[in-house]
């Protein structure tokens, strides 16, 4: 019996990260396990996102003990310790069923316990969700890194990035402008090899702020990750998290991203930074748009 696929009849397909009522990123949302039905095994679920049109799948539980939701996500490679547009996704989901359509949760994914919120969107269809991601630690890379990745964007060296993490490591890359963004071509096969090389999740490309955006901003990106089977993501909000306490210091960040143009389907993303003891507190959020059952990615994405 194809457990994935007939699992996947019954999933729910989130446009997470819409902007302006679409676009977003397709993600598969599943309650599992499903009432009557064995948990699905690893290996099933990496199938799940291929089955549904999604680059992601996120799997909904019960919480290991007390109030609450546990997630866990899945690409066609394997399984990730956290996924920012996914955890919107599922907030989405779970808010739609709800009688008021609004949410506030206690979500267990990736060992972390945190809060997340839904609540319908004012300016158009579905939900607006937010969460905490989780403290973001950043280094310098290693000179190395610059001379792997680098070529493989298609890039000469320009400011330098820097490696944030809120579960995995990816590089942060800025550019001059949105320009310079969409015309990147990636050679996906050398990427990859050199995401392998330094262990990375993958690179988010960025343009920077102006000189009027200090506390205010709206910045473009573009999340590169072909180790973990998606050459281009359509939205990357544990990316955007990244950026946002990258740019923040020790002021408060307003910031918002925009993703998924070179896609055709555009995504953005919101993330708030605020002055903490530990580094800046981080809010990420986006409005997700849960679809009707058996409806398709369609042609916005």
């Amino acid at each position: 019996m194809n457990r994935p696929a007939a699992l996947v009849r019954t999933a729910t397909l989130v446009r997470a990260c819409a902007r302006e009522g679409g676009g977003g990123s397709p993600t598969a949302v599943l309650d599992e396990p499903a009432p009557g039905r064995a948990p699905l095994t690893d290996a099933e679920r990496r199938r799940v996102p291929a089955l549904a049109g999604a680059s992601h799948a996120v799997f909904v539980g019960p919480a290991p003990h007390g109030p609450g939701h546990a997630l866990r996500f899945f690409t066609t490679t394997g399984e990730l310790p956290a996924c920012g547009h996914g955890t919107l996704a599922a907030l989405a989901h779970l808010a739609a069923r709800t009688r008021a359509g609004t949410l506030a949760t206690c979500l267990h994914a990736g060992g972390r316990v945190f809060s997340g919120r839904a609540a319908p969107d004012p300016g158009g269809p579905g939900f607006h969700a937010a969460f905490d991601p989780g403290p973001v630690t950043l280094r310098d890379p290693a000179p190395a890194a610059y001379d792997l990745v680098l070529p493989a964007l298609g890039l000469r060296p320009q400011a330098p990035g820097r490696i944030a993490s809120v579960g995995r490591p990816r590089l942060l890359l800025p550019v001059r402008d949105r320009t310079e963004l969409a015309a990147l071509e990636p050679d996906f096969a050398r990427l990859r090899a050199a995401c392998d090389a330094l262990g990375l999740l993958g690179v988010y490309v960025h343009t920077v702020p102006g000189p009027g955006e200090r506390s205010t901003a709206r910045l473009a990106a573009r999340m590169f990750a072909p180790s973990i089977g998606v050459d281009e993501d359509v939205a990357n909000a544990n990316g955007t998290a990244c950026l946002a306490a990258r740019l923040a210091h020790d002021r408060p960040l307003d910031l918002t991203v925009d993703m998924g143009d070179s896609l055709g389907a555009p995504a953005t993303l919101t993330a708030t930074a605020r002055p903490g003891p530990g580094g800046p507190a981080v809010t990420l959020g986006g409005t997700a748009i849960p679809l009707p059952a058996g409806a398709g990615p369609g042609p916005d994405g």
